[in-house]
């Protein structure tokens, strides 16, 4: 995790009882090797909320989550791949911030989403799935899905991505800190590092939300 980021980096070596430095010195030792991370804010659509399906009232604005599969969210983020673009689809657990279920696809189609909501499916079903409003989760083919266990559909009002914010921020941990914001020279390749990188940020990685546990453990430890 080359891009984890100062601050974790110091709790986890801390931990280890194996760092005898105050914060302030171990950055100043970042800095000084060039090995401090800087984030690029970056907004890109891929949503398509032009559609004649049926959208959804947000459930979840003011709720507090407190068990694994009461609310799963759901996003779409581009990953570039040669002069092209293919979609990686992705549903995380709001409570553990586990991904569990994921699709790399050649296009914005929802064949990809499906492919993630399916794979989730193995971990149980959620009470809630939230989304945006893009064609995808609003097709009748996936409500269909959602409604067959039924799961209660939430989606976000109007545009409003920060309605999205966990998935939304998601993305960008797995882009800026696993390197999923590469050119991939092909479909493969692509699907390759993203199950790398998922794997890893599951399995590896302390998350701030979580009191910097591992989402797969507090997964576990809770379902």
């Amino acid at each position: 995790m080359p891009n984890l980021g100062g601050k974790k980096m110091y709790k986890c070596i801390k931990k280890t009882g194996e760092l005898e430095m105050g914060r302030d010195k171990f950055f100043r030792l970042l800095r000084e090797h060039d090995l401090l991370v800087y984030r690029k804010a970056k907004y890109s659509v891929t949503t398509n909320s032009n559609h004649p399906f049926k959208v959804y009232k947000n459930l979840i604005k003011e709720r507090v989550v407190t068990r694994p599969n009461e609310v799963w969210v759901s996003d779409i983020t581009y990953l570039k791949c040669g002069d092209k673009f293919c979609y990686l689809s992705l549903i995380t657990d709001l409570y553990s911030r586990k991904i569990v279920g994921y699709h790399v696809n050649r296009t914005l189609e929802m064949e990809g989403a499906i492919k993630a909501l399916q794979m989730a499916y193995k971990a149980g079903s959620p009470e809630i799935h939230h989304s945006d409003r893009g064609s995808q989760y609003c097709s009748y083919k996936y409500t269909t899905q959602l409604k067959k266990r039924s799961v209660k559909i939430s989606m976000t009002e109007g545009g409003n991505c920060y309605e999205n914010a966990v998935a939304e921020r998601l993305n960008g941990i797995l882009k800026h800190e696993f390197n999923l914001n590469a050119n991939f020279t092909s479909l493969e390749q692509a699907k390759k590092v993203a199950h790398q990188a998922i794997h890893t940020y599951n399995t590896e990685r302390p998350h701030w939300a979580l009191d910097l546990q591992i989402p797969n453990d507090v997964y576990l430890s809770a379902a």
